[in-house]
């Protein structure tokens, strides 16, 4: 890995879920340490999985891993810092506000940008305070923090007493109320950040477009803040070491294309090219390999191992049949959902497309901002069915003008200032889309809507909080728009909406899908099916390392079926994307296991 040549002090690792972000790192991490350096190997986020990559028990204080001696790792808890910061924030109103009120406050205070400030904090006690990692050469982080959090904490006005002042109760800000003491070593780790010779960025990517397109939002916005050492490590690239398996040329292939087709501005990075591992990265002995190439008799070796357990069936169905049952009422509402890059999208305008084959009226819509329904519909749909998308942007710019026209009215150039970037942040867009959500979500009345990106389980419970508050306070509930009176009980009546939760077949895009179920859960809402995307296991491989990586599979995909889910659906890994009328119908027809 070339960024390990001179490596700096500290090291951030970020990328889009399941891109292997955190095999890298913890791979960095070992290498350091074999190499003699004190490592200290750090994870803020809350699903974190280092305790199951380095195959040891990590907690909030520092533990080292026995078998890499100068090697130590921990698991920040920024839910943990959260709780405590919404408790400071709430606390004091109980008992003085009715109930519905302090709920309202609570979920407020529970969103990601809660969780983002919690994480920096953790961050900054090792980044900031020298003595707190003094013994150790090396500081590395699994998971980054993001430009919205770093742009919120340089505002000098956010310790200019605007929180005194400020009675709107926005979600991101409220935490720092309790961390202005902090200010000093905010400062000193947004410098050590900026600093190049301090500090390295790597952005993480696997060979394709959606984790390009993230890697590329995420370096130029943190460039603009001063973040310039960043190196790209293009993780899981894949070269077929057989000349006649079909499936393995059509992969190797699309992993050139994606590329070949990265933006510029990527492309002018340092590189570091990681080939596809076909034996997992779970173990030190793993991690201390990943890069290289297996030989054949690894391989084999590991294939005799896997073999005995390869012979058990799975009972997963294929996706037709999910589309058989979702046909069988008129109307209703279906909702795609899954961390980004697990192919969603394209679940999503599968299911459209079935649908209205079938002859019912269907509504695809989505809320993601890059907007790849289009592009993955090509134009190409049927006259009962209607594409469009809930344009976040414009969704988010109404919704904030209401904000600065009533919350900002008074307040000084400085308050002004911060209410903005506190209106940029991912809590903001998320409440902004609900009134379009909720109307899109009404149509299911009289047709199928399929909505790709949908709320999560927090927002749900923030919009749940919000209306008891309103109920409370107002006894006005009547005069709030019918669609978004009646968007909770439309969402938690599994006769008129199904959740579809899509994940890969793979680790921690598994794990992550799980917190999302559990998160769905707390908003009473239970996913109708789960639905693993891009799998080898219906397929005939010849390529070793394929083979490998489809015995691999079994285990994530039978934690799904015996762990999470009530109806498990598996699609297996297209050889041409899945793009277009055809190309999506040849996804449902050729589904089977």
């Amino acid at each position: 890995m070339k960024f390990l040549e001179n490596p700096t002090r500290n090291l951030f690792f970020t990328g889009k879920g399941g891109v292997g972000k955190t095999s890298v790192a913890c791979a960095t991490a070992v290498r350091l340490a074999d190499a003699g350096k004190q490592v200290l190997l750090v994870s803020t986020d809350p699903a974190s999985n280092l305790n199951e990559v380095l195959c040891v028990q990590l907690g909030h204080q520092p533990t080292i891993v026995p078998s890499v001696p100068g090697l130590s790792g921990m698991n920040l808890d920024p839910e943990q810092s959260a709780s405590d910061y919404r408790e400071r924030m709430v606390g004091p109103y109980r008992g003085v506000l009715p109930e519905a009120a302090v709920a309202s406050m609570e979920e407020q205070f529970s969103g990601s940008c809660t969780l983002e400030i919690a994480a920096f904090d953790e961050f900054s006690k090792l980044l900031g305070d020298p003595d707190a990692t003094k013994k150790y050469d090396h500081v590395i982080f699994d998971t980054a923090p993001t430009g919205h959090t770093l742009r919120l904490l340089t505002l000098p006005s956010a310790w200019a007493g605007f929180m005194e002042t400020n009675t709107t109760g926005t979600s991101c800000l409220g935490p720092l109320a309790g961390l202005k003491a902090q200010q000093k070593l905010y400062q000193s780790t947004v410098k050590a950040l900026s600093d190049p010779k301090t500090t390295t960025l790597v952005l993480v990517a696997r060979p394709e477009d959606g984790a390009f397109k993230e890697a590329d939002r995420t370096s130029g916005e943190l460039a603009e803040l001063g973040v310039s050492n960043q190196h790209l490590v293009i993780n899981g690239v894949f070269q077929t070491s057989v000349s006649d398996d079909q499936l393995a040329n059509a992969m190797q292939r699309r992993s050139e294309d994606a590329v070949g087709g990265m933006a510029s501005s990527l492309v002018e990075l340092p590189r570091t090219i990681i080939p596809l591992s076909p034996m997992g990265v779970l173990g030190i002995e793993s991690l201390r390999k990943l890069g290289s190439i297996p030989t054949a008799e690894d391989v084999d070796a590991i294939l005799s191992q896997l073999n005995e357990d390869g012979r058990e069936p799975l009972s997963g169905s294929s996706f037709g049949t999910l589309i058989d049952q979702l046909a069988e009422v008129d109307h209703g509402v279906i909702l795609a959902m899954g961390k980004g890059g697990v192919g969603k999208t394209t679940v999503a305008a599968a299911v459209a497309t079935a649908l209205a084959e079938r002859g019912h009226k269907v509504h695809l819509s989505t809320t993601d901002p890059a907007a790849h329904v289009a592009a993955t519909m090509a134009g190409d749909h049927l006259t009962n069915m209607t594409v469009d998308r809930i344009d976040p942007v414009a969704e988010t710019a109404s919704y904030s003008q209401e904000v600065l026209d009533t919350a900002g009215e008074g307040l000084d150039e400085q308050g002004k200032a911060l209410l903005k970037e506190d209106l940029r942040s991912p809590c903001t867009e998320e409440i902004a889309v609900f009134r379009a959500f909720a109307k899109a979500v009404a149509e299911g009345e009289d047709r199928f809507v399929v909505l790709d990106t949908a709320p999560t389980g927090h927002t749900v419970l923030l919009l749940d909080s919000a209306l008891a508050y309103h109920r409370e306070v107002t006894r006005q509930a009547n005069q709030m728009p019918e669609s978004v009176e009646k968007l909770l009980p439309r969402l938690r009546d599994p006769n008129y909406t199904r959740v579809l939760i899509v994940t890969l077949p793979e680790a921690t895009p598994v794990h992550e899908a799980a917190q999302l179920q559990s998160d769905l859960s707390r908003a009473e809402m239970t996913p109708y099916a789960w639905i693993i995307n891009r799998s080898l296991t219906p397929l005939e491989v010849h390529d070793p390392g394929l083979q490998l990586r489809q015995k691999r599979e079994r285990q994530y995909i039978r934690e799904v079926i015996e762990q999470h889910a009530s109806r498990t659906f598996i699609i297996p890994w297209q050889a041409e994307p899945p793009t277009g009328r055809e190309g999506l119908n040849r996804l449902v027809a050729n589904a089977a296991v």
